[in-house]
């Protein structure tokens, strides 16, 4: 306490109000006195939990139930900015919002990542996605109005957020079809960019996830790259064509295009960062989430998921704290991690492990159970008490 008390007042920026930012600002604001400033700076008014997206399609969720006001961290000490963040000077940590400059003595990058499903042609007039809240609310009734047909649902890149989400998307379909006595009437085929489910994470998962995809009757395609779309019918790399009732998909995504534009760009337009403390080539500069690209073993990059960004939070928010508080910088992200794969019917499956392990991530895979499902329901309102 006596170091808090002799820190001279500083200012710790956040930007982004995602999963990562608002963890960050939580853990900085119970870390250090009410004399330091924290700040968080969001486009939006309003933090959406993506995780839950999932489940407004599906119906078990309300979009207001998923749905917090960023203004309720003001309560607990956060000062906290909305509008866009146009401009990024890590060099002074200034950032400008909508005109307006704000300058940090550590700054937080957690911006996210884009969706671009503009990549495709025709891809958001044809078909629907569960990626985002409002594509999630579409979604849902349409799934519910199927009586009969196909649904085709794909990965309309290699690159995408929460490598678990398409799956579960494609079973939880699966099962609305089924409680409304339907599924033997409707076809359900995933056609993924990627060369396995989840395969970063190791065979041994992609092998699990095919088999849940199998025991519900769900043809799989692996390594089929979307090229377009239009009404009723789905183009693919190798001159394929697929037709559907219901076109579904999972965006591919880019960085932000501040982020981009940055000092701070590396590869493809992401930020480079030191994959254990998070911080980036420019002093008292971090980066978390999915705005990153932190290198794993088998040359591809950390799985961008919300588990990491909020592990990743909880280490910087420490060090941040205790380099102010005048004390070593103790925290280190280890890789370790994992996700839900909600299978529908109250049942998850869970896989996890050490993404940094050599020589490649070491990861395993429970079966679908019920306690699985109640954890993703704790960790959901873990993330969303934090909110009120």
């Amino acid at each position: 306490m006596a170091d808090r008390n002799r820190a001279a007042a500083q200012t710790v920026v956040v930007l982004g109000g995602g999963i990562g930012g608002v963890a960050t600002a939580n853990r900085l604001r119970r870390r250090l006195g009410r004399r330091h400033r924290i700040v968080l700076v969001n486009r939006d008014p309003d933090f959406t939990f993506p995780a839950s997206y999932l489940w407004v399609m599906s119906g078990q969720r309300r979009p207001n139930q998923v749905t917090r006001p960023l203004q309720a961290l003001q309560r607990r000490g956060i000062d906290v900015v909305i509008g866009a963040v146009e401009a990024i000077d890590p060099a002074n940590r200034t950032v400008t919002v909508e005109g307006r400059q704000i300058t940090a003595d550590h700054l937080v990058v957690s911006l996210g990542a884009d969706n671009a499903a503009d990549t495709v042609s025709g891809l958001k007039v044809a078909g629907e996605t569960f990626a985002t809240l409002e594509g999630a609310q579409r979604l849902g009734p349409a799934v519910r109005a199927l009586t009969r047909g196909r649904v085709l649902i794909v990965t309309a890149a290699p690159l995408y957020r929460c490598p678990a989400a398409p799956y579960e998307a494609t079973l939880l379909i699966d099962g609305m079809l089924r409680r409304n006595g339907v599924r033997g009437s409707v076809e359900i085929a995933l056609h993924s960019a990627e060369p396995g489910p989840m395969a970063v994470a190791g065979a041994n998962v992609s092998v699990a996830v095919i088999a849940l995809l199998a025991d519900r009757g769900i043809d799989y395609h692996p390594s089929h790259q979307i090229t377009a779309a239009e009404t009723g019918r789905a183009d693919f790399a190798d001159g394929q064509s697929e037709v559907f009732d219901l076109l579904v998909y999972m965006p591919p995504i880019r960085p932000p295009a501040v982020v981009a534009a940055s000092p701070l760009a590396s590869t493809g337009g992401w930020v480079d960062a030191d994959r254990h403390t998070l911080a980036t080539a420019f002093p008292g500069v971090y980066a978390i989430g999915d705005n990153t690209q932190l290198p794993l073993s088998i040359g591809k990059p950390l799985p961008r998921a919300g588990v990491f960004a909020h592990s990743q939070a909880r280490v910087v928010a420490d060090n941040i704290a205790a380099t102010i508080q005048g004390r070593r910088a103790p925290a280190s992200f280890d890789g370790h991690g994992g996700c839900f794969i909600d299978t529908g019917f109250g049942k998850a499956g869970y896989g996890s492990g050490d993404f940094y392990a050599e020589p490649s991530p070491k990861v395993s895979i429970r079966p679908p159970a019920r306690r699985w499902h109640l954890a993703k329901v704790a960790f959901e309102y873990n993330v969303m008490w934090r909110l009120r």
